[in-house]
């Protein structure tokens, strides 16, 4: 059976914008190999938790919101966007989850985000840089990406030391200080921007991107490989669950 992926939707507030980014991430997952689990926003907790809980790894998407800087004891920037309160209740559940249960973890910008606050991170709430990080979905190379060589991202996607790798780019905020048991693996090399972040547990999948490697799963190769390194996590922790039950 393939492994169960849970992405919740993308915003509460704007069906327009879910509805046209959440099949990115759900085909992106198909051909990973998974299946994705849509988790509603307008749920109550319990009925949330029963998806959850029959669900192998998560996948945080990209929002229209911003993480409430109340989160992380800063005061509100004037360019901040409105928080989406039931898009963090959803995210928190299964942040909480995934950590309990030791499920792998793909954060993408606004889940790279949200990941680094509910591990106790700050952010950047505007970007003040000349690269420009706000390019969007319409432009596909926004900047480049130094990965560090000894990361399991760079595992993933193949690079080597040195190497760059091209992303585009749809975010004006960014991680700041590092919430626990995350590290940076990435940064933007011209203004040093950090964008991405992975778990320090090596027995657990946890890794979030700043850019939206959804966008371009079709045709470019390391994109690809974040999804399937979730996927294959996902199916290797359901793997070892079934042997650890049948052996009882």
């Amino acid at each position: 059976m393939p492994p169960r992926i849970a992405i919740p939707v993308p915003h509460s507030g704007y069906p327009e914008y879910a509805e046209r980014s959440l099949p990115q991430y759900e085909r992106a997952v198909e051909i990973a190999g998974g299946t994705p689990v849509r988790i509603p926003l307008d749920k109550t907790p319990a009925a949330v938790m029963n998806l959850i809980e029959r669900c192998d790894a998560v996948l945080l998407p990209g929002s229209k919101a911003d993480v409430d800087p109340a989160k992380y004891n800063a005061t509100r920037n004037e360019k901040t966007a409105s928080a989406d309160t039931r898009r963090d209740t959803v995210d928190e559940l299964l942040l909480q989850d995934a950590y309990n249960m030791r499920k792998p973890i793909l954060g993408i910008c606004y889940g790279l985000q949200i990941l680094n606050v509910q591990r106790s991170g700050t952010l950047i709430q505007h970007i003040e840089s000349p690269v420009n990080h706000e390019a969007g979905r319409k432009v596909p190379v926004a900047h480049m990406v130094e990965v560090d060589a000894g990361s399991r991202l760079a595992g993933i996607v193949k690079a080597t030391p040195g190497l760059e790798i091209a992303v585009n780019s749809s975010h004006h905020q960014a991680a700041d200080v590092v919430g626990d048991g995350l590290r940076v693996v990435a940064r933007c090399p011209q203004d040093g921007i950090i964008e991405a972040l992975e778990g320090t547990s090596p027995d657990h999948f946890v890794l979030a991107v700043q850019w939206h490697p959804e966008r371009s799963v079709e045709n470019d190769e390391p994109s690809r490989a974040i999804f399937q390194a979730l996927v294959d996590a996902a199916q290797a922790r359901h793997g070892k669950l079934k042997g650890e039950f049948e052996s009882v």
